[in-house]
């Protein structure tokens, strides 16, 4: 038969009303002073366990943007570079230095507060407003492809409500929904809305993106706020609604502060995406230009002397043999060789029925004289 530990019962505060006082104290005031004491003390706790966690979001924010950095001017060769790689090296140290710092007195904050005595106040609070959800650690680390699959698997079974709750706009809709939901509290949610915010973005849906990346930001403090108290997020997101909630100036700074760091990421990403596609389109309609010899007639045209262009333009070949005539054998050589490879001028071409006889034969005269440039 297992026996009950009674202990941790000896580990209470009792009221601040029960002791025996002096006839002559003012005793309700007493008890006042006594509790008022006690519930600033516990406030002076609280916050600078916030501000410890704060501090060290900050700082792993600061650590992972350098260690980024650090990954980009490593495959960089210039000189600038590589002088700037030694800085932002040092930079990482420090910041790595200053995590394992911030990380220990975290760990000791939180045994002191396993420490405290409990009281009036803390007994008395809602047993079901927070619900802790233990989960064995995956002693082995997932590849790239397993996260992509699993990933992939989320969010074709949850895609409608990881969307609904991008659209959500009051904290207290929120967190019931994440209530009744808790499944979304995960790493694949927020993967998800921050995808679609830069879909977003890239459709210039610019005031629904800004929606979608508060909600983005929500799930990313509940994750943080998680490895921090190294619990399971769903454990932990009632306790982020209640800090956010509770009109704490710093917690909320820090959290629109990054929101509005976010959305300038979000913009800068869904800048280089529609660039990108801008690019590969230029690169799809040259292609459909290229000429038989692999030459963009466009590219071609823009390079010739500004005599040619107008030939070109007003489709005059008499105007055309002329300019070739007056030029350098080797540079007429050059650019009608250039036009014959991107389609422009198309040796054997011949106009329709028998209109335009003399061009005909000026263009014959053309070809002749591109002939006789060749064998120089």
């Amino acid at each position: 038969m297992s026996r009950i530990d009674y202990s941790v019962w000896d580990h209470i505060e009792v009221s601040d009303d029960e002791d025996d006082t002096h006839p002559n104290i003012d005793t309700p005031s007493l008890f006042r002073w006594r509790h008022q004491a006690r519930v600033e003390r516990m406030e002076d706790f609280q916050k600078k366990g916030e501000d410890l966690n704060k501090s060290l979001t900050d700082c792993r924010r600061k650590l992972a943007e350098t260690q980024k950095k650090l990954q980009e001017l490593s495959l960089a060769s210039s000189d600038g570079a590589k002088a700037e790689l030694s800085k932002v090296q040092a930079e990482e140290k420090k910041f790595k230095k200053e995590e394992r710092e911030l990380a220990k007195k975290m760990e000791e904050h939180n045994r002191e507060e396993k420490k405290m005595p409990w009281n009036v106040d803390t007994l008395s609070k809602d047993g079901f407003s927070k619900s802790i959800v233990n989960v064995k650690p995956d002693p082995s680390e997932e590849t790239e492809e397993e996260k992509e699959q699993k990933h992939k698997t989320f969010v074709e079974k949850y895609e409608k409500q990881i969307k609904h709750f991008g659209m959500l706009r009051r904290w207290d809709d929120s967190q019931k929904y994440l209530s009744d939901n808790p499944y979304l509290v995960c790493e694949e949610t927020a993967n998800y809305l921050v995808i679609m915010c830069i879909d977003l973005e890239v459709e210039e849906k610019h005031a629904l993106m800004e929606q979608v990346a508060h909600q983005t930001i929500v799930m990313q403090f509940i994750l943080e706020l998680s490895k921090s108290l190294k619990v399971d997020p769903r454990g932990c997101f009632r306790q982020f609604f209640t800090k956010i909630k509770t009109a704490d100036q710093q917690y909320q700074d820090a959290f629109n502060d990054e929101l509005e760091s976010f959305k300038e990421r979000v913009r800068g990403r869904a800048k280089i995406r529609i660039e990108k596609a801008m690019k590969e389109l230029e690169e799809e309609e040259r292609q459909k230009r290229i000429g038989p010899g692999g030459l963009d007639p466009v590219e071609v045209y823009e390079s010739l002397p500004a005599e040619m262009q107008k030939c070109f333009d007003e489709k005059d070949i008499q105007m055309l043999q002329e300019v070739i005539t007056k030029m350098d054998p080797t540079e007429a050589k050059l650019h009608m060789k250039r036009c014959i490879d991107s389609g422009l001028w198309v040796p054997n071409a011949k106009t329709d029925g028998d209109e335009k006889e003399e061009e005909e034969a000026t263009y014959e005269e053309v070809k002749q004289e591109l002939e006789e440039t060749k064998t120089e």
